[in-house]
């Protein structure tokens, strides 16, 4: 480490402690040369996420512009606000253990809707409406189709008991909207 004063490079650690909750290192130290004191900060160093919009266009991952989608979808839900900064966390985290830098918009909003499906029915059907941009009722329909047959069928069979009752609940789940 350099010394900010006179340049030289050889200083030592007079002391250490976590900083920032955590996630970094604070070191006081002093040159070996001029002796004057400083302080340096050892941080992880994060590389950038880009997001790969559907329009073909590149932007960096702005975990603000995330959590304002998933606020309007978990208005009156009552998800938190902390719940959703939890989600955001894992998503990121999950993103940056990632080999591959350039993210898919659709990737991120899977990662969405997996985590908020076992939180919040509307908060999913809201943020997959937005998401997957649905154009009517059918579009809803298919959503509520799909998160109810991945919901049902384990429910169904764990309460069965009898092997009838595990063939009967094999069968396709009711459609929410039926053709007349």
């Amino acid at each position: 480490m350099q010394c900010p004063v006179c340049q030289y490079t050889n200083s030592r650690v007079l002391e250490s402690r976590s900083a920032e909750s955590g996630k970094s290192i604070r070191r006081r130290r002093e040159c070996l040369q001029c002796q004057h004191r400083f302080t340096t900060y050892e941080r992880i160093e994060f590389v950038p996420i880009t997001v790969l919009k559907r329009d073909g266009k590149r932007e960096s991952f702005d975990r603000s512009k995330l959590l304002r989608g998933m606020v309007r979808a978990c208005e009156k839900t009552g998800l938190s606000a902390s719940d959703l900064e939890l989600i955001i966390d894992e998503i990121e985290a999950e993103l940056q253990q990632r080999s591959q830098r350039e993210i898919p918009t659709q990737e991120i909003g899977e990662l969405v809707l997996q985590r908020l499906k076992s939180l919040s029915e509307v908060a999913y059907v809201r943020f997959a409406s937005v998401y997957r941009q649905f154009q009517g009722i059918r579009d809803f329909a298919e959503a509520l189709n799909h998160f109810q047959s991945d919901h049902e069928p384990q429910n169904r069979v764990q309460q069965a008991s009898t092997p009838e009752d595990v063939a009967s609940s094999i069968e396709t789940p009711p459609s929410l909207c039926s053709a007349s």
